[in-house]
């Protein structure tokens, strides 16, 4: 064998080896009983035609490969934003370490979550012991501030009522009543992570609004929920940048952006930053709360709302015209004249994007993600003379395919876009084969579409599991455009490389 504890090779490189190759092979014939090659190739092309694409769009009862999570996930990651909070799912021990390791894999970071651990008896006979058991002890070994509740389909096919079992863990494990446990159902069986981060946003704040008395004094402060965002610990920071740059007073509402980026010096911390309780309690007293994206906030906006509080919803607001949009509400809401400093950034990225103008003009991508992620990064392709050519969304419902279909009415880029709510990414497969587009941008999941369409992947959401960092910079705000302008030229410049290396004709020095 080629491997040995002199000559260790890895993984990509060992299973290429003669040896293995063969034991593949022999694997294939004895067991696999595959059909020849020519019939795999022949179905193969087949599912890349009209024919199968109008059989594929048919389908109602299944879902294959969605570009979405369950709602659980998007509560634990709203959660984690807290300061102290420790995310407590209701459900079996998998759900959670699916929760974690799917954001572990993104953030490179651990994911404090723990479970209640139902079994089979928790779902004959419910999980209140599980949760009883579980408060109690998550509390004595973790020592957090806040334990955040959140349920999975067990819990909630069978009917827990989380306040109720709540109250009677307070009572059965000598709780203090003022300890907080704010909980939000959220069964995955419906909606998407988007809603599970909305609902879990708006426990938490409520939790404490309702306990606070009198009425609310407006001051001079905003709030910022910055949404489910993959890219949170750049674009928190950034967002916080660019409010003190105008001097505006600003708290947000679930900040991640420590506690998925913390140091390596030798300590552990499992709550690292994010909105403490006191500034929950001051948010009530906000003169306005400002949401970068809507569809991951409606349910929060709303009752912040019934307040009395001016509220206003964005949708990732992405490059010059989303930035610009953002940060005159911002001055609107506060009286703040946006500063110089911030101009100057914004004359930067539009000399940036004049720079390269020739080269991203025309050129034809697809866009797939959460309805926000998509609705802002097609603006800011508008914006660049790239004509979309697709944009997808799993969770994206009536309402985002209206917006989408005005903001590219606007654009002679946008005359030729499809869009598609609702849709998967094998239904994103077949639109690719029968009307490509010369770039993908997504999650990593695109990488299979790359794979099977040779359509190169420009990965700009979450989850990016296959390359590490990216979401230690930012993509929103002026300096973000700037780095997804960036992102999108190297793609385009290093595939009009590999294009052109082979003849060495236009393969140029200066580009």
């Amino acid at each position: 064998m080629p491997q040995s504890a002199e000559r260790t090779l890895d993984h990509a490189t060992l299973f290429r080896e003669p040896e293995y190759a063969a034991m593949f092979e022999a694997k294939r014939d004895a067991f696999e009983c595959p059909h020849p090659p020519e019939k795999v190739q022949e179905i193969a092309d087949w599912t890349k035609g009209w024919d199968y694409r109008e059989k594929n769009f048919a389908r109602e009862a299944l879902t294959v490969n969605p570009a979405k999570a369950c709602q659980p996930l998007g509560a634990v990651f709203a959660a984690a934003g807290f300061d102290g909070c420790l995310s407590m799912v209701h459900g079996s021990q998998g759900c959670v370490a699916y929760y974690r390791s799917h954001l572990a894999r993104h953030f490179k970071e651990p994911s404090a979550a723990v479970s209640t651990s139902m079994t089979e008896d928790a779902a004959v006979f419910g999980g209140l012991n599980n949760l009883v058991e579980g408060l109690s002890n998550a509390s004595a070994l973790y020592d957090p501030k806040m334990i955040a509740v959140s349920t999975t389909c067990m819990a909630e096919v069978i009917g827990d009522d989380l306040n109720s079992f709540v109250i009677q863990a307070k009572e059965k494990n000598g709780f203090s009543k003022e300890f907080p446990v704010p909980f939000a159902h959220t069964p995955a069986f419906v909606g998407s992570h988007i809603n599970g981060y909305d609902v879990m946003v708006k426990a938490i704040v409520s939790y404490f609004w309702t306990r606070e008395e009198g009425d609310p004094t407006p001051d001079q402060s905003i709030n910022i929920i910055p949404g489910f965002d993959g890219y949170a610990v750049a674009n928190n920071r950034e967002l916080k940048r660019m409010l003190d740059l105008m001097g505006v007073p600003h708290r947000l509402l679930s900040d991640v952006s420590d506690v998925y980026d913390t140091p390596t010096d030798g300590t552990y911390r499992m709550y690292a930053g994010g909105t403490t309780q006191d500034e929950i309690k001051a948010a009530r007293h906000a003169k306005a709360t400002l949401s970068l994206q809507q569809w991951c906030s409606e349910k929060t906006l709303e009752m912040i709302a019934g307040t009395g509080q001016q509220t206003q919803a964005f949708h990732y607001p992405m490059g010059v015209a989303g930035t610009d949009a953002f940060l005159m509400a911002v001055s609107e809401a506060t009286g703040q004249p946006i500063p110089e400093a911030l101009e100057l950034e914004r004359g930067r990225l539009v000399d940036a994007m004049t720079d390269s103008q020739s080269w991203l003009h025309g050129r034809t991508m697809a866009v797939f993600g959460d309805p926000d992620f998509v609705y802002g990064m097609t603006a800011f392709l508008l914006e660049l003379g790239v004509e979309p050519v697709h944009c997808l969304s799993t969770n994206g419902g009536p309402a985002w395919e209206k917006k989408m279909k005005a903001l590219l009415a606007d654009s002679p880029f946008g005359t030729n876009t499809q869009v598609w709510p609702r849709k998967d990414l094998w239904h994103l497969r077949s639109l690719l084969a029968t009307e490509p587009a010369e770039f993908v941008i997504g999650s990593s999941h695109g990488k299979f579409l790359q794979q099977d369409l040779g359509i190169p992947l420009i990965r700009l959401t979450f989850p990016i599991f296959d390359r590490h960092h990216h979401h230690r910079f930012p993509t929103l705000g002026y300096q973000g455009g700037l780095r997804v302008l960036v992102t999108l030229l190297d793609t385009v410049l290093d595939t009009l490389d590999r294009q052109t290396a082979d003849t060495g004709i236009s393969y140029d020095l200066t580009r």
